[in-house]
């Protein structure tokens, strides 16, 4: 069964948005632990750019194997 890239683009952006949560809330957690204490906001600004590279990783891996599975 083959995935649309429509459906590529959803699922990866799904993938992100959840991992963009876990992210903050383990920043919120973690970074104290190494005596980092940046703002909530530098924390979902930080966690933003983590995103964008990962929505593009995960679309561009997702099309990377459908093309493989073709063949």
């Amino acid at each position: 069964m083959t995935q649309s890239r429509r459906m590529s683009l959803l699922e990866a952006i799904t993938n992100v948005v959840v991992g963009y949560a876990l992210a903050v809330v383990t920043q919120i957690v973690v970074f104290p632990w190494f005596g980092l204490h940046p703002s909530i906001r530098d924390n979902l600004a930080l966690s933003a750019v983590f995103v964008g590279m990962s929505l593009v990783r995960s679309y561009a891996l997702r099309r990377l194997f459908e093309a493989v599975s073709k063949r």
